[in-house]
């Protein structure tokens, strides 16, 4: 499986994830990469990808230039010593101010959805990825400072700056193909920041408003090492966080950050292959000689509704020469306790057995299709060298009920 791992332990902020990830590109791919950035309609804004050292190892470092001029490292850093002022990407003011004489628009979540979903020249999937990302840190700003999402507003070039990053993030993603991301806990750094609210310690709470249910950690260095920014787009992408798995690495990336610490000031990023999934899961199974069709059907369906995998029924002979039913779920041991409650509440039987089994499962990923008939979704399966996909069929058969038309006839047209 085309894994990346993330090394987060210097934290993470969206210029060096964008930088890291160009950097597991070819160089001639990687300069292609940037001129397409630079043509995506992001107006007033400018890409540089320049080459860095920290302590003796290289790597790229992303400048964004928003109407020329990179945001007041003051004002606005990815790694803050805790005496600095502090500004982050996208970060909410209540009322407009002027920094350096320049007076600063604002912009809300309706219109950062205006820029990105109608004038920039991405994918439609990359359109979602980048607003569901600036989602993730809309809301958790609205938690924040206790206003509605609609009523958050983003500082002009702060906001410029954070659209940047992320979009760049969410194409090199949908480039780079990869079918699982992995990350390391979150060093988070410590100490406390300068920002328009006052001074706030480390995480700033819209970071850890967002790595919440993440693992997280404070080390040595005082400083904020993880931004709102590449907090939510860890939450985004990354599945799990966790040490890094066996795994077979092809290309390593380094995006370095501007700051200078005793520890190299960069994201690691490690691309490569991971086994094929497998996991382990449990084997529940009873009978049942005394339940009617529709009251199995019933307890299937609340079966399901607990977190069974799967759920089947075969039909077998029991004492006295009865005919009866078997029933086996799969479920994940964490399920386990509420799917054997639900049994018991919904069946008639006295006993279950418990088998553990391993099962090797594909990779499973939901794309749309747009369509003259409105989208359709499409499974795609992948794994053990193979790929398959199959049109969703209750989409299939709502266009099939408002056309006349057969699934078959909409399959082949969609499919040509």
């Amino acid at each position: 499986m085309k894994t990346l791992y993330i090394d987060c332990s210097m934290g993470a902020a969206g210029d060096m994830l964008t930088a890291a990830l160009l950097e597991l590109l070819e160089k001639e791919e990687r300069e292609a990469f940037v001129t397409r950035l630079n043509s995506i309609g992001l107006h007033g804004i400018e890409y540089r990808l320049e080459p860095s050292e920290k302590c003796g190892i290289t790597g790229s470092h992303m400048t964004v230039l928003v109407h020329g001029q990179e945001e007041d490292e003051d004002l606005h850093d990815h790694h803050h010593h805790n005496e600095e002022p502090h500004h982050e990407h996208g970060e909410p003011h209540e009322h407009e101010h002027s920094h350096e004489g320049h007076h600063h628009e604002h912009s809300s979540m309706e219109g950062i959805r205006h820029i990105v979903c109608d004038h920039l020249n991405i994918s439609e999937s990359v359109k979602k990825s980048v607003m569901d990302v600036y989602g993730i840190i809309a809301r958790a700003e609205s938690q924040v400072h206790g206003k509605p999402v609609t009523d958050i507003h983003f500082h002009e070039v702060g906001s410029m700056d954070a659209i940047a990053d992320v979009t760049a993030m969410c194409l090199l993603m949908e480039t780079l193909g990869v079918e699982k991301v992995l990350a390391s806990p979150v060093h988070v750094g410590s100490g406390t920041v300068k920002c328009a609210h006052g001074i706030l310690p480390v995480p700033a709470p819209a970071t850890a408003n967002i790595l919440q249910d993440v693992p997280v950690y404070s080390g040595d260095i005082r400083g904020e090492l993880c931004t709102p920014t590449g907090a939510a787009l860890l939450k985004y992408f990354v599945s799990d966080f966790c040490p890094m798995p066996l795994m077979k690495v092809s290309r390593i990336g380094y995006g370095m950050g501007k700051k200078d610490f005793e520890r190299a000031n960069c994201v690691r990023v490690m691309l490569g292959s991971t086994p094929d999934k497998k996991d382990d899961v449990l084997e529940l199974s009873f009978n049942l000689d005394d339940m009617t069709a529709e009251k199995i059907g019933f307890a299937m369906e609340r079966l399901f509704e607990a977190g069974a995998l799967d759920v089947y029924t075969v039909p077998i002979g029991m004492k006295k020469n009865r005919p009866g039913t078997l029933m086996r779920l799969l479920c994940k041991e964490a399920d386990k306790e509420k799917i054997v409650q639900e049994i018991f509440h919904h069946t008639t039987t006295n006993g279950i057995r418990q088998a553990r089994l391993e099962r090797y499962v594909l990779n499973r990923k939901m794309e749309t299709i747009e369509t003259e008939w409105g989208p359709v979704r499409n499974k795609i399966v992948s794994g053990y060298g193979t790929e398959r996909s199959k049109l969703e069929y209750e989409d299939l058969a709502r266009i099939a009920r408002e056309t006349g038309m057969s699934i078959l006839e909409i399959e082949n047209k969609i499919k040509r």
